[in-house]
């Protein structure tokens, strides 16, 4: 199994003080079940290379007792594919070749930890249970473009079909710390599978690697399950962990005034609340409903006759059918809501219909292509008469104590607008679906930086 890591970022070659390895030597590192060797194909100012060839023993596996756990079929320990794929050894490789560069240590050169380059990584053979889709749903939110080519079982005998090996190359321009942070947890989450035992110090592991990307990557249920192995309870507690605070911490130190009394987000929602009553809509749509808190104060406005909360976490849906006590409602009130798993960035025809759809602090959680997807499932397919949107004011982010020049006020924001930026995009998507569209502040304005939270509502023309 082979893995390439390529970067064209100038001089390409101080890839080497990154990542603590000598480009003129052959290294070897010693992993459960075998050797992994890491080398450089290729040394440049203007193009550099290190691979991680593992070379696995199939015997010393067995002789150790540490091969595959699943125990899917009674001679799973002499006959499998772990020698030959990208599994949970080569994370064990990566971890251990390249321990420094995972803490964000450089000792030669610590300017270069936080800058962001180009990389390219060819992983040869990758096991994917999923296919393409799960490929997709893993990398992309992380901002890789992927090729990948699936190889059939056996080219003597087409007709069997294709296998679950891929050949596999990611694009992406990051830290090296963010990258090795993402191959070590998503490899064995592609293959669905693990080669030691899964205890509670797994949900350690993925939490201290994951902490800058997990929290807030939509598949974060799918590669927590994997990841622990599919053990439930395990899978539970890091999901409780991921989901314990999802407000920002710039906001819970603001130097608000009214806004003190009223939390932030409980005013936000507040402010959606009495603007959608204004409307008068009867059938609502939250979209990124969240653990449900807006969800229950629609339930208790006599107005709505019908509300509908859709997020891509499966488990927050969990958590707002506790908290809304759905199972104990009365038969004529459980008919006013429903909860459904779905995508934003995808054509869904459950979400036509509705007088009214609300977006509160989703927006600024998509990169581009996946808002301007989201644009067209609002605004082009679901078609609400109103949609009302909010998200954070960037004026107003100079106010934070601890702020500093260009932070955001959550880690998994991709932007956060000026007044102006907001309008311009607001402007644009009303023109470009037939909407008008009026702005407001959320909480108290301040007159030069405006108010923390910035809001637009869209009507269908």
């Amino acid at each position: 199994m082979l893995l390439t890591i390529t970067t064209t970022h100038p001089p390409a070659s101080d890839l080497s003080y990154l990542l603590h390895k000598h480009p003129g030597k052959v290294q070897q590192v010693e992993i459960s079940g075998g050797i992994a060797h890491v080398f450089y194909p290729e040394v440049s100012a203007e193009k550099c290379t290190i691979a991680l060839l593992l070379d696995i023993d199939p015997i010393g596996l067995v002789r150790r007792n540490n091969g595959p756990a699943g125990n899917e079929f009674a001679l799973e320990q002499y006959v499998n594919d772990r020698p030959y794929v990208s599994s949970s050894f080569m994370s064990a490789a990566i971890v251990k070749a390249f321990s420094t560069a995972m803490n964000g240590r450089c000792k030669e050169k610590p300017e270069l930890v936080n800058v962001a380059m180009p990389f390219e990584i060819s992983l040869d053979v990758l096991p994917v249970r999923g296919g393409e889709k799960v490929l997709q749903e893993l990398f992309v939110p992380l901002g890789y473009s992927i090729e990948s080519t699936r190889h059939i079982i056996d080219p003597a005998f087409p007709s069997w079909g294709e296998s679950r090996y891929f050949s596999v190359k990611l694009r992406n321009t990051l830290t090296v710390q963010q990258l090795l942070s993402h191959l070590y947890i998503l490899i064995p989450v592609c293959d669905n599978d693990k080669h030691y035992w899964v205890g509670r110090n797994e949900i350690e592991k993925l939490l201290e690697k994951g902490q800058a990307w997990l929290p807030q990557h939509p598949a974060r249920e799918l590669i927590t399950v994997r990841y622990l192995k599919h053990q439930k309870s395990l899978a539970n507690e890091a999901l409780e962990i991921l989901l314990k605070d999802e407000s920002t911490v710039l906001e819970e130190e603001a130097p608000l005034t009214t806004e003190r009394k009223i939390r932030v987000h409980d005013l936000r929602l507040q402010t959606v609340l009495e603007e959608l009553q204004q409307t008068g809509a009867k059938r609502v749509a939250d979209l990124g409903c969240g653990e449900g808190k807006l969800l229950r104060l629609l339930l208790g406005a006599k107005q709505f006759e019908f509300v509908l909360g859709m997020d891509v976490s499966y488990h927050a849906l969990e958590i707002a059918k506790d908290r809304l006590k759905l199972d104990r409602l009365p038969a004529n009130q459980q008919q006013r809501i429903q909860l459904i798993h779905g995508s934003l960035t995808y054509r869904d025809k459950r979400l036509e219909g509705f007088d009214a759809a609300v977006l509160v602090e989703v927006i600024e959680h998509l990169d581009p292509p996946r808002l301007a997807a989201l644009e067209k499932t609002v605004f082009r397919f679901a078609k609400p008469r109103i949609v009302i949107i909010t998200t954070p004011n960037a004026e107003y982010n100079i106010k934070f104590p601890d702020y500093e020049a260009g932070q955001f006020r959550h880690n998994d924001h991709r932007f956060e607008w000026t007044r102006q930026e907001f309008a311009a995009w607001g402007d644009q998507v009303a023109a470009e679906h037939a909407y008008t569209v009026i702005y407001k502040p959320v909480g108290e304005e301040d007159p030069e930086t405006g108010a923390l939270t910035q809001m637009a509502i869209f009507t269908r023309n």
